[in-house]
């Protein structure tokens, strides 16, 4: 009797590939803070996002376009480093950040209104740098602005 022993063939799938770009936010006092942001625009990036990312560089930074203002939710799975979460509308109006996210975690993190944009950056960063809600992204959302 002959056995066969079958694997099963492992197919990685391809990372998606992100466009990068400058973003600009301007805080209520004036100053201007810039980043550099990869653009998480499919379904398939923004299922991926900085999943499994272990660094990130202080300035950089992934920029979620939702493509239509919406109701967003967000959750950490997958993602080892905390992140600050900017809600952002179609407008570049900042509405609310979530702060120093957990790692891992799957708990819902929700935009608290309509937005069209997130920016992950790293946890803490908007608080070190002064970005509150109400500040206002000028450059750098699909439009030029």
């Amino acid at each position: 009797m002959a056995l066969f022993l079958i694997l099963p063939t492992v197919v990685q799938a391809q990372a998606p590939q992100f466009e990068t770009g400058r973003l600009v936010i301007q805080t209520a006092s004036g100053i201007r803070h810039e980043f550099t942001v990869e653009r998480a625009t499919s379904p398939a990036q923004r299922e991926v996002g900085l999943m499994h990312r272990t660094v990130l560089d202080a300035d950089h930074g992934m920029l979620f376009d939702f493509g239509t203002p919406r109701t967003v939710m967000m959750w950490m799975k997958n993602t080892p480093l905390p992140l600050d979460m900017l809600f952002i509308d179609d407008t570049g109006l900042v509405i609310r950040i979530e702060s120093r996210t957990t790692p891992f975690s799957e708990s819902i993190i929700a935009s608290g209104g309509i937005v069209r944009f997130v920016l992950e950056i790293n946890g803490g960063r908007s608080e070190a740098l002064g970005i509150a809600a109400g500040d206002q992204v000028v450059e750098g959302l699909d439009d030029g602005r």
